[in-house]
């Protein structure tokens, strides 16, 4: 706060309180005749008139002490412009503290997760309630309240990984964050015929329906371009991030014009690193929540409870 503006906020404050003590004593002094008048001279109804009369003595210092308390207040405390006040206290001061307070206390509850393997972590009732917690607060934003995800946010409850679902893979994807790198392949292509074709035969891999012609046509321009990332049999790279064309999970969706939107403008979806607002045991808690969510579908999908499953779009 400038100069200026302190002063000003100062002057406004000081006339505010002497003000209300001017007025409290003018309203409170006795009349010049030492009488006072029984009313007020205001009727209503024909008989209802207003009476004049003094507040309790008892009321008007007790008024008197609420100023003297202002006064005191506002020097302890700020609130006179820039006056930062003699007890030095401020808000930012107090939040840094309740949360030193509150981080000891998360601190000491989380501690004993320290280190502990993901899979170990997602066998402790408590510990998948503590990791709930934290994805409600940290994940769900994206992901929904039941990790089910939407249009280019991964579902977190089957057996499809993009990155691959092991505890150890979720843990990284959690503490480092994913950068996916789809490059806008349009010009590769060979312009719209080509777009429309290599659509056409990425769709015919999961079973979709698709224009045979152009599907047949798509299939050596996939080989040429796509497959260094997805595979000569499109079932991706985990290691890359490259998803598994070959099943029914979209993350953008399967229909011919997302796909050809795909190719053309690419795909850069984020998930952002977790490990700076988290922390490792935290992160280790919401990693082993993730897993613990996808663990049933994963085993119903053939899986091994260690291993990643397929690859999410």
């Amino acid at each position: 706060m400038s100069k200026g503006w302190s002063i000003y906020v100062i002057l406004i404050v000081a006339a505010n309180i002497l003000g209300a003590a001017w007025l409290l004593w003018w309203t409170s002094r006795p009349p010049k005749d030492g009488k006072h008048t029984e009313t007020t001279g205001h009727v209503w109804d024909g008989d209802i008139r207003e009476y004049n009369k003094p507040l309790p003595r008892w009321w008007i210092n007790l008024f008197y002490i609420t100023i003297v308390f202002a006064i005191g207040y506002l020097i302890w405390f700020p609130g006179l412009g820039g006056f930062a006040g003699t007890a030095g206290w401020t808000s930012a001061g107090e939040h840094d503290r309740a949360k030193s307070e509150a981080d000891a206390r998360l601190a000491e509850a989380f501690s004993r997760f320290d280190g502990m393997g993901i899979d170990e972590i997602a066998r402790d009732e408590q510990a998948v309630g503590f990791g709930a917690r934290i994805f409600a607060n940290t994940c769900a934003q994206c992901h929904g309240a039941d990790g089910r995800g939407a249009r280019g946010f991964p579902n977190l409850t089957d057996a499809d990984w993009q990155w691959g679902g092991s505890p150890e893979q979720i843990l990284t994807t959690v503490l480092h964050g994913r950068q996916a790198a789809m490059p806008a392949l349009g010009a590769a292509m060979g312009g719209e015929v080509g777009i429309s074709e290599v659509a056409a035969y990425v769709q015919s891999l999961s079973g979709l329906r698709a224009d045979p012609a152009l599907a047949g046509a798509g299939r050596a321009r996939f080989a040429g371009v796509c497959a260094a990332c997805h595979g000569a049999d499109g079932r991706g790279n985990e290691a890359l991030g490259a998803p598994n064309l070959t099943d029914g999970v979209w993350l953008y969706g399967g229909d011919f014009e997302t796909i050809r939107e795909g190719v053309i403008a690419g795909r850069n979806g984020m998930m952002p690193a977790h490990l700076p607002i988290l922390g490792e045991t935290r992160s280790r808690l919401v990693a082993a929540y993730v897993w613990s969510i996808s663990d049933a579908a994963r085993r119903e999908a053939g899986g091994s409870a260690a291993a990643g499953g397929e690859s999410v779009r």
